[in-house]
């Protein structure tokens, strides 16, 4: 089915107007060139008849009227007659000689001689002038001459005018056959341009049907490689762009697989341990009540462990939604910084790290409370949780006209320089037996990042193996919230 937005189409299109209308155009410019300059040499030729004519007239005296009873006058007069007839059929016009007073002498007609003619054209000729005027509506050419006669004294003095009218039939007639002629060209030349375009609009459009191609092939699941259609810049760029598509398509196919398979793994752990356990307690009889209760400790801490990984999930779940809207109102940082290491002081002083909180300036801004509290609370605890024995933690908290940061720096094990670009994967852990000893699940740093990213705020990390480790969040004051979101 043909469309009109089809490229193919278009590019036929625009072959034949750029092939055609120039054709079109210089045949209308040609056509009416030779027709102003055919009329021009019409005129030009029957003017200089006319000349020799008007000498003729002024030598045999023709415009006088007492001589008109002398043969040879009269002869005379025949023969200019005889000669204003052959100029008459010859070009199939007329000609009528006017004198004095505007009266006309001579007409090869024959219908007006001996009237007044009053024109325009006639009276600007008795002045002196020579006109010329073509009428292509009515198929005839004017044109005024005056005789003029030149006195002893070479004083000139026009005597009569020569008013002519020729016919533009030949000239009409020449139109026509360049017309038919340019007209079969013109044919001629349309069925070539068309079968061109058809055949070179098929020639460029191929290479988007390759892209197209290919890229069925992608979806249709029969290929997975990257494409190459290198034949034009536009088909390169479309390539490279589906190519980038397609990469991280894969990349998060990928990661997805990963990301079950982790939570598969974590979930089956504690259902692992739990499981030995129950089946420990039941092989065994007459069980002391003192093993009993370790064992429903050990079970305890299983199932504690297994509802805070499927927390953790469900938290990073809502973050991945877009179109989870955010409460966003204007908030004092300072204070929920406080408020949060009120929180969190308990666990400090089981290990005996000293926190310390220092507010640089009083900070104002608008953030999703829920959100920045549960950044404050996974950098914070962390920072408790993974540091040394009688160790220090200390929050920074600062702000210029443009972007509040929050810093957490610590003195505890510090994260090494290879798993840096890994600890906001999910279920990533830098010292796997030192997380889970914590009860870590590896979702808390992917959900910290989630959070800023929805502040749309950025999340920084350095660190020093076995000296600590510095985590510095950076967010607008003036939350703006994105078109569509």
């Amino acid at each position: 089915m043909i469309h009109l937005r089809s490229f193919r189409v278009r590019i036929c299109i625009i072959i034949l107007a750029v092939g055609i209308l120039p054709g079109i155009l210089l045949q209308g410019a040609i056509v009416q060139t030779y027709e102003s300059r055919a009329v021009e040499r019409r005129a030009a030729t029957v003017q200089n008849q006319l000349l020799i004519i008007s000498q003729h007239l002024l030598s045999n005296n023709y415009f006088s009227t007492y001589r008109l009873e002398d043969p040879g006058f009269q002869n005379s007069r025949q023969v200019i007659n005889a000669e204003l007839e052959m100029i008459s059929n010859l070009y199939e016009g007329r000609v009528m000689i006017i004198g004095r007073g505007c009266k006309i002498i001579k007409d090869t007609y024959g219908i007006s001689e001996g009237k007044t003619i009053i024109s325009e054209e006639v009276i600007k000729c008795f002045r002196g002038e020579n006109i010329t005027h073509y009428d292509s509506q009515n198929g005839y050419i004017e044109m005024t001459t005056p005789v003029v006669s030149t006195g002893n004294d070479g004083k000139s003095t026009v005597v009569g005018v020569m008013l002519t009218s020729v016919s533009d039939t030949s000239i009409r007639d020449t139109m026509d056959l360049m017309n038919r002629n340019a007209l079969t060209i013109e044919l001629l030349i349309i069925l070539a341009i068309v079968a061109m375009a058809v055949g070179l609009s098929g020639v460029l459009t191929r290479p988007f049907k390759k892209v197209s191609t290919e890229i069925a092939k992608v979806r249709d699941g029969t290929s997975d490689k990257a494409i190459s259609v290198p034949d034009y810049v536009e088909t390169v760029h479309i390539v490279n762009a589906f190519n980038e598509l397609l990469s991280r398509m894969n990349t998060l196919n990928e990661s997805r697989q990963e990301f079950v398979a982790n939570v598969s793994h974590e979930l089956k752990t504690p259902m692992t341990s739990l499981k030995v356990l129950a089946d420990s307690l039941l092989s065994q009889d007459n069980v002391p009540a003192e093993l009993y209760r370790e064992f429903m400790e050990d079970m305890v801490s299983e199932i504690d462990r297994e509802n805070r990984i499927i927390t953790d999930l469900l938290a990073l779940v809502k973050m991945d939604k877009k179109a989870q809207g955010l409460n966003i109102t204007a908030l004092s940082i300072n204070d929920l910084a406080e408020l949060t290491l009120k929180r969190l002081r308990p666990i400090a002083r089981k290990k005996d790290v000293e926190v310390v909180l220092e507010s640089m300036r009083p900070v104002v801004a608008e953030v999703d409370e829920v959100k920045m509290t549960l950044v404050m609370t996974n950098l914070m605890e962390n920072a408790i949780k993974y540091n040394k024995e009688h160790g220090w933690v200390k929050v920074v908290l600062d702000a210029d006209h443009q972007y509040f940061t929050l810093e957490v720096s610590d003195s505890g094990i510090g994260i090494p320089e290879e798993d840096l670009p890994h600890i906001y994967e999910r279920f990533y852990r830098a010292d796997k037996s030192h997380s889970r000893e914590m009860g870590g699940t590896g979702l808390g740093l992917a959900i910290t990042r989630s959070a800023v990213l929805q502040l749309h705020g950025s999340i920084s990390v350095t660190s020093i193996l076995g000296e600590g480790s510095s985590f510095k969040v950076k967010i607008p004051l003036n939350y703006i919230a994105e078109s569509g979101v």
